[in-house]
């Protein structure tokens, strides 16, 4: 395996935005006013990640298994989500940010897949940063795609490896998470990434995600930098 490369700065971070329903209860507010606020937090969150050098930030936002929970909040965060590329899109674009989706559209309302589309394709030249949106979005579900999608091209068995099944992925062309972060302090990966996240690092923190800020950011990407990484291997002496 070839040497990888160490930087105190992780090009990609992926986020699991938790503790929403959490954060609003606290304050004697329905779950929709915590994911309200967690998607306040984004724009600042990613201007921070862009000042820091990141160049991938990934934002778990809705899994394939958030369809089981009440239809009331199913149906407000894809409000939330319409209203995010409605309020947002062009500042991003004109900070430099590529928007991307990872998951399946398909099951989203075909007005707000036409916003997602556009949203992309108004972003696709910018460089400074890539915002990735999961949404709709399982670990499991995408490596079962991604071998559907191989088989559906007469790929023989034998032809089947890593390489193939990364190039099948959503994520082909991104680089795996260098570093993940769950907010609220859970200690689950909820399906999140599971083929790329094998050897990313993982942070906790206690606060939840409408109340996680730039000084929060800042201090695990310090703690990052002290990693040492071996990607299954040794450090040098």
């Amino acid at each position: 395996m070839p040497k990888a490369e160490k930087s105190p700065i992780p090009a990609h971070v992926a986020i699991i935005m938790d503790g929403n329903g959490r954060w609003a209860k606290a304050r004697g507010l329905p779950r929709l006013a915590g994911h309200r606020a967690g998607t306040q937090n984004l724009r600042p969150i990613i201007r921070a990640a862009a000042l820091a050098g990141i160049k991938y930030l990934t934002f778990y936002a809705f899994s394939t298994e958030n369809w089981n929970r009440p239809r009331e909040e199913v149906s407000g965060l894809m409000k939330l989500l319409d209203e995010f590329i409605d309020k947002e899109t062009q500042a991003l674009h004109a900070e430099g940010a590529r928007l991307l989706h990872i998951g399946h559209l398909e099951g989203l309302p075909p007005t707000l897949q036409k916003k997602v589309e556009d949203a992309i394709a108004l972003t696709s030249g910018n460089t400074r940063i890539t915002v990735i949106l999961a949404f709709n979005y399982g670990g499991r579900d995408e490596i079962v795609s991604a071998v559907r999608r191989l088989l559906a091209q007469g790929l023989p068995a034998e032809a089947i490896d890593e390489q193939a099944l990364s190039g099948a992925m959503f994520t082909a062309g991104i680089p795996d998470p260098d570093l993940i972060i769950r907010t609220s302090g859970e200690l689950r990966t909820s399906n999140f990434l599971t083929w790329q996240s094998v050897y990313s690092e993982w942070a906790f923190p206690k606060v939840n995600w409408p109340d996680f800020s730039e000084e929060d950011l800042t201090n695990i990407l310090r703690e990052f930098a002290r990693r040492d990484r071996r990607f299954g291997g040794l450090t040098e002496s």
